[in-house]
Formats: structure tokens, C-alpha cells, sequence
């Protein structure tokens, strides 16, 4: 289990394939492994690095609350200590929100950015129901987290559908360290940088579930309307993790992308 020494975290990470660098950044109370068809299939043309974000999977899970800029820090020391002076970005959500924050910090530190069923600015809804999150989990732990998380990132008729894998998603939210997701609920609603989108000038694809109901179809599009270089996708009978519920349609929208700009 490769890890990397990176702003005072032990930072879990896996380098495959040869190319230039695209990371993979996942989404709250998840870890890389959530990348594994995206892994598969980047690498024949990539040097593919994912990696568990600070306070998830298997990297430190210090005391919070946390702050985006600990985050892009983080990212920044991690390139530090792998030797990347750019990468091509892939963040889902929460890692969607890393990389908008992270781009403004450190501009000229992504090379292209998708950004997947994310968005710059939560609703105030959205900011009150991280609070009721990490209250549960504060009085509950990870387990309280499980079903409702499930329920948010996924169609009914998926779950159904999909038993083994809601397990293993779910054994993720349950094994995510509590430390970490109440470090980063704190960290997430704070993103606001709608107004300064047109700072990011590097070729963006937006994606987003047509039935994500946690980053809906109008965040995408808010994303789009602002930064100078993106495009929309809209992935059919796709919830919040639109990777894992749609993998064909997810990774051609990202073949179609790094065909248009290589």
C-alpha cells in the first residue's frame, strides 16, 4: 500500500500506467477504489494516480474541523512529493469541489478538469444538511449514515438491481474514519467560488447524473455558464455517483473529452 508523506498526512495513493498525469479524486465518505473501472481503462493512455483523500479510506484522519485550503494542500503536497508539476483532474462531488477550490490556489496545477456531479456553492438546504449529518454521525457514528447516503447517491431501482455493489459502497461509508467525514462536512459547504470560475481557463468537462438529487442538473449548469472552457453531459438514468451506476456512458464522456483536447 504505497503512501506518500504530504502536508502531515500519510496520504494512501496508486500510480498505473504511462502518459501524462490524470488524478482521480472521489467523493465524501468514499475512497479510490471507487475509481476502479475508470483506473482500468485511463491507464492505456494515462499515468493514472488515485489517491484517499485526508481523513478517508486509508489516509490519516486527524482531529478537524478541516479547511479547503488544508485540502489544496494537501493536493499540492502530494504532487510535491510524487514529482508532478501538473495532472489532468477527475473529481466526483466532494472531489469536484477539491479541484475548483485547488485550481484557484495553485493556477497552472491542472492540465484539464472534469468535474463530476459537483458544484461551486451549496444551497443553503445543502449547507443545513451537512450540519444534520454530522450530527447524526456524532451521535450515531458511520453507521447511521449508511442507508440515507445510499438512498441519496442512488436510484431505488439501482440499489435493487445492484446488491453487492451497495454493499461495497456501503462498507465504505462504514469504514470512512469519523474524525475524517466530520473534519471534511465542515470543510465542503464553504466552497463559494461561483464569481470566480472564469479565472480557470484549462478545458473542463461538467458531468452530472440526470437524477442526482445531491448535486442536481442546475449546480452542473451553473458550473458551465461561468467557466470560459466547458461543456456539459448530461448521463442518463444516472444518480450521484453517475461512475458507478453508469460506467459505459461516465468513462465515453471522458474518452470523447480527452479526444477533443490531446
Amino acid at each position: 500500500m504505497p503512501v506518500v508523506r504530504a502536508n502531515g498526512l500519510d496520504v494512501r495513493y496508486s500510480v498505473t500506467g504511462s502518459g501524462p498525469w490524470v488524478t482521480l479524486s472521489h467523493s465524501l465518505a468514499c475512497r479510490y477504489e471507487m475509481w476502479d473501472a475508470e483506473i482500468a481503462r485511463l491507464s492505456k493512455r494515462f499515468t493514472v494516480l488515485a489517491y484517499d483523500s485526508r481523513g478517508h479510506g486509508h489516509t490519516s484522519a486527524p482531529p478537524g474541523p478541516y479547511t479547503l485550503d488544508q485540502v489544496a494542500d494537501d493536493i499540492k503536497a502530494m504532487y510535491d512529493g510524487l514529482g508532478i508539476k501538473s495532472s489532468h483532474w477527475i473529481g466526483l462531488s466532494m472531489g469536484g469541489v477539491f479541484g475548483l477550490h485547488t485550481a484557484l490556489r495553485y493556477p497552472g496545477i491542472f492540465d484539464s478538469m472534469v468535474l463530476a456531479d459537483t458544484s461551486s456553492r451549496l444551497s443553503p438546504e445543502g449547507i443545513a444538511a451537512f450540519k444534520d449529518r454530522v450530527a447524526k454521525v456524532t451521535a450515531g457514528g458511520m453507521e447511521a449514515m449508511v442507508e440515507p447516503t445510499l438512498q441519496r447517491w442512488f436510484k431505488e431501482s439501482f440499489r435493487i438491481k445492484k446488491p453487492d455493489l451497495m454493499r461495497r459502497v456501503g462498507s465504505w461509508v462504514r469504514m470512512t474514519p469519523i474524525e475524517g467525514y466530520i473534519g471534511i462536512s465542515a470543510a465542503i459547504p464553504t466552497i463559494d467560488v461561483t464569481d470566480r470560475l472564469g479565472e480557470i481557463q484549462v478545458p473542463c468537462a461538467v458531468l452530472v447524473g440526470a437524477d442526482d438529487i445531491a448535486m442536481p442538473l442546475a449546480f452542473s449548469q451553473t458550473l458551465v455558464k461561468h467557466l470560459p472552457k466547458a461543456e456539459l453531459t448530461v448521463i442518463p438514468d444516472a444518480g450521484h455517483l453517475s461512475n458507478l451506476e453508469q460506467p459505459e456512458a461516465f468513462n465515453a464522456a471522458l474518452e470523447a473529452f480527452y479526444n477533443k483536447i490531446s
